[in-house]
């Protein structure tokens, strides 16, 4: 089964304008160059790759391993039978998540991570029926 992050189209405002807003006082200033060219050029490149990390996200249950990739990058399969707890969370540290609402999955002995799934009952649900001692905190 493959979930997809959530994304927040407001965190990918805040970082267009964290990327692009610099720019504006640089033209206003100095006018369109060659300079202005291509910094503006790789901006969007790397803004093109944010945004391609932010729509693949992904978070796949296979067997009892569950996979995590973000964009390009892959990361270590963390085994479903050694996971603990699931909590929501608005820790906003650097993870695979694409928007702020956040559950942190705790698993082996002081691991922990944060992820963002669009559906995130489901998501649970399914990685109890492969470790059915997870406690689902996300439950009010």
């Amino acid at each position: 089964m493959i979930y997809y992050s959530k994304v927040s189209y407001t965190l990918l405002i805040v970082v267009f304008i964290v990327f692009f807003g610099p720019l504006i006082p640089n033209y206003i200033n100095d006018g369109f160059n060659s300079t202005m060219f291509l910094m503006t050029l790789a901006l969007i490149i790397l803004f093109g790759l944010i945004v391609h990390m932010f729509f693949n996200t992904t978070y796949k249950i296979e067997k009892e391993k569950l996979h995590i990739k973000c964009g390009f990058f892959k990361y270590r399969p963390v085994n479903i039978r050694e996971m603990k707890k699931v909590s929501t969370s608005s820790n906003v540290i650097s993870s695979p998540a694409a928007s702020f609402d956040r559950i942190e999955i705790t698993y082996g002995k002081f691991e922990e991570l944060i992820i963002s799934p669009k559906h995130k009952t489901k998501f649970v649900e399914d990685l109890q029926k492969i470790n059915p001692k997870i406690i689902n905190n996300l439950r009010g």
